[in-house]
């Protein structure tokens, strides 16, 4: 496959370069190069970069496919630009041995589009009772999360954290006193859940818990990640925790990065653990994005059944799609703005996330040929009858964007278009 006339993103900028691939394998890049390919993609006017790395993914199989399945979230991720994910273990069985692991890769191996990285989990069931045993961990986990579940106990907390030191096995932790999260909790804990009488769930809860897991951090030295970062006194502590030289990295999510409780409807669509909070925390998040503290984007994407999600805010399933929208709904809101860079942007999305899961990234001779192509002018109005996942669930459903993903190279090979017609053979 040749790639002709391509602006590529190169990590630190852009350049203008064709690149030629062998295989699944980059195998030239160059601005002459000539080849007489079986395929050539002209990419005259568009971005090339690196597939992007989404550590933060529901896919739900084994055990609730009426939700999603590996093939339709898979399937969702190329046509966002996503060429490796992480699946989070809230599956059945849970991924807590390596045993329960492989049934869910074997199917990872059958049905999935696009590189699959799962997570095994912190404790056994996701109870937060007793760690799991590390001892078989594998390679090609991303690391260990309870994610949907804080894990409570400090005491807990402190064993899994020394044995993932030990083990060199990266912690991804959902920061959720329970303590302080009251059930029922659908909103922010704040103006609009007291004048619409809704339960709410205070930003101490999550902060509450960045501050125990950050002293374990500071005791054991294990390289540590923040899930779905939603309120100011996290990014605080974990700006400090950074300056002090901890292994420590966190994510925000799109719409905790463009979205407040301000912008929020009654419907399912706006339902999501961490809920989204006020602008003043949403200001501190895209702070956070611009000085660094923020490392990557990650989108949460979190499928529930239609009847799932018609609840309202107060009887809606938590969570929200955000493969199909990520790089439009951020390009739109943060690069369109001028509030980021394209290449910071780009760079939260591939180089940050890659880096936290020791992954190989850019555009480099040798390396893994997972590339896409995006047409940062072409406006478009996000459909959420039309995603590739069974999750309909979207807080930018009928929203105008500017910036597409028009195609997808996975290990050498065109596997999305957005248009067809992208490549010529």
């Amino acid at each position: 496959m040749l790639i002709k006339n391509g602006i590529i993103y190169t990590g630190s900028g852009f350049e203008k370069q064709n690149i030629r691939c062998c295989g699944a394998v980059i195998a030239e890049i160059g601005q002459t190069i000539t080849a007489d390919d079986n395929e050539c993609i002209d990419a005259e006017g568009l971005v090339v970069s690196p597939g992007f790395v989404d550590m933060h993914v529901h896919l739900r199989e084994p055990g609730y496919t009426q939700k999603e399945t590996i093939a339709t979230g898979t399937a969702a991720a190329i046509a966002g630009g996503f060429t490796t994910i992480c699946a989070m273990p809230n599956v059945t069985p849970t991924p807590d041995t390596l045993q329960n692991l492989l049934v869910q890769q074997a199917i990872i191996n059958a049905e999935g589009r696009c590189h699959v990285r799962p997570f095994m989990t912190i404790t056994r069931d996701r109870a937060g009772n007793t760690p799991t045993d590390l001892s078989d961990f594998p390679a090609f986990c991303a690391g260990i999360s309870d994610d949907g579940n804080g894990v409570q106990s400090m005491a807990v907390m402190e064993l899994a954290i020394k044995q993932a030191a030990q083990s060199d096995v990266l912690v991804c932790a959902h920061c959720e006193d329970a303590s302080i999260s009251p059930a029922g909790g659908c909103v922010h804990n704040g103006d609009y859940a007291k004048q619409n009488n809704l339960i709410g769930i205070p930003s101490a809860s999550e902060a509450a818990m960045v501050a125990r897991d950050l002293k374990l951090v500071a005791q054991y030295r294990c390289r540590y990640h923040v899930c779905h970062v939603s309120a100011n006194e996290s990014i605080d502590q974990i700006a400090t925790a950074k300056r002090r030289g901890l292994p420590v990295s966190c994510e925000v999510t799109p719409h905790h990065a463009l979205l407040c409780v301000d912008d929020i409807a009654d419907n399912g669509d706006f339902k999501m653990s961490p809920p989204l909070r006020d602008a003043s925390d949403r200001q501190a998040l895209v702070q956070g994005i611009i000085d660094g503290t923020v490392d990557a984007i990650a989108t949460d994407h979190a499928p529930h059944t239609s009847q799932e999600k018609a609840g309202g805010l107060a009887k809606s399933a938590m969570g929200v799609v955000g493969l199909e929208t990520a790089f439009a709904v951020l390009y739109t809101g943060l690069v369109n703005t001028q509030i980021i860079s394209f290449e910071k942007l780009l760079s939260l999305l591939t180089f940050g996330p890659s880096q936290i899961i020791n992954q190989p990234c850019g555009i480099k001779v040798g390396n893994q040929a997972d590339l896409i192509l995006i047409n940062p002018k072409e406006s478009w109005v996000v459909d959420s009858s039309k995603f590739f996942s069974k999750g309909r669930a979207s807080p930018f459903n009928g929203k105008k964007v500017v910036g597409r993903v028009i195609a997808t190279i996975f290990n050498g090979r065109v596997v999305f278009e957005a248009k067809p017609g992208i490549s010529a053979h």
